[in-house]
């Protein structure tokens, strides 16, 4: 065995950050962990609460997720609020800053920002905030400083002026499987992220500027970054129930995207991706049925407001096990796919972050015997 580590792994999604605390001296059971609102949620609650005081909001920061902030900014500009947004800050809710200003929301420099503090909320705009966790941590006298991070969340990417969004993201999914063609691909250290996924880099620049703290004043604190996706269907491939089968149908049913791979272990078949707020129960069925068949058509799913169907190999059969996860895992309940509801070491809201624990070991070898061991993978998983 090699030396214990202590990795900090956060699941940053639309809904809620999944926060887990690995240590591979104790039972992976005892982890520590916290589900917490989501920082796009948090981001949301301060514009709304600025709403309801008729006070203009300030907007500072760097660029994070969108979602729920974006549509209480819309709401707050819908009441006749008054935005201000720096650059980067604005880049949350389009790269394309002129789109922004067309939302009523005035672009300020970091120089204007700072005389408008005084008058207007300011909301300071980031997916990573690790000084808040590690103060949620002392107050249960927990130590805050890790010997890795690793770090989910879903990055669109930045589409050119003009170009789809959904089809921009769909192509950056598409571009790893046929590159790699396994889940493990999704993984990277800080320096190998694309430029384009401007979301993923900021949340690791974030990480890197508080990494002194993070790390006891090391700030070469091994880092990971995975997609939220992929580190579901790496979390959900640790429940025994599904590794063991010879193929495996893994759905993530996460509050804003819905993501499923056809795999043999972590090696990859086929996938789609939509909105989960887009599709019903028996959408996802019969899409997630053509899928397994190889008859579902990448218009199929981008012409219903989803991202699109990628088939990269031919599977020996077309039944899969199937299994599903993610908090939006009840659309499937009931289902005709009998779906098996993964519990990956018991706990199944952290999924991504067991995932997220796995790509460590696989983007820092000197410390994957230790984790793999820890967390009891399947050898036949891990052998690649």
């Amino acid at each position: 065995m090699g030396i214990a580590m202590s990795i900090l792994a956060i699941d940053m999604g639309t809904g809620t950050q999944d926060i887990l605390i690995f240590d591979s001296a104790q039972p992976v059971e005892n982890s520590l962990q916290m589900i917490m609102p989501s920082a796009t949620e948090i981001a949301a609650g301060r514009i709304r609460r600025a709403t309801k005081k008729g006070r203009p909001v300030l907007l500072t920061g760097v660029t994070m997720g969108g979602g729920p902030c974006h549509w209480a900014l819309e709401d707050h500009l819908r009441a006749g609020g008054t935005a201000f947004a720096t650059p980067e800050a604005a880049r949350t809710f389009d790269d394309d800053l002129s789109a922004v200003a067309g939302m009523g929301v005035t672009v300020v420099s970091e120089d204007e920002a700072r005389g408008l503090k005084a008058h207007a909320v300011r909301v300071e705009m980031r997916d990573l905030d690790l000084a808040a966790i590690r103060r949620s941590l002392a107050a249960f006298d927990v130590d805050g400083r890790f010997d890795g991070l690793a770090l989910a969340c879903l990055d669109h990417g930045a589409a050119p002026p003009g170009y789809s969004d959904r089809l921009f993201r769909f192509e950056h999914l598409r571009r790893v499987v046929a590159a790699g063609n396994d889940l493990r691909s999704f993984a990277y250290l800080p320096d190998e992220v694309p430029q384009y996924l401007t979301r993923a880099r900021t949340m690791l620049a974030c990480a890197s500027a508080e990494g002194g703290s993070a790390s006891g004043g090391d700030e070469g604190i091994p880092t990971v970054f995975l997609d939220t996706g992929p580190a579901a269907a790496l979390g959900a491939l640790q429940d025994p129930q599904v590794a063991g089968q010879g193929q495996q149908f893994l759905l993530n049913l996460g509050n804003m995207h819905a993501l499923a791979f056809h795999l043999r272990g972590t090696h990859i078949y086929s996938l789609y991706e939509h909105h989960t707020g887009e599709v019903t129960g028996e959408q996802l069925e019969d899409f997630s049925e053509r899928l397994m068949a190889g008859t579902l058509a990448h218009e199929d799913v981008f012409d219903s407001k989803g991202h699109g169907v990628f088939y990269a190999d031919q599977p020996k059969s077309r039944r899969p096990f199937v299994a599903v996860t993610g908090p939006q895992r009840g659309k499937l309940r009931g289902s005709r796919l009998q779906p098996y509801f993964a519990v990956p070491h018991g706990d199944m809201m952290i999924s991504g972050c067991f995932g997220l624990t796995w790509a460590f070991a696989e983007k820092h070898r000197q410390h994957r015997e230790e984790i793999i061991s820890a967390l009891g993978l399947d050898r036949s998983l891990v052998a690649a």
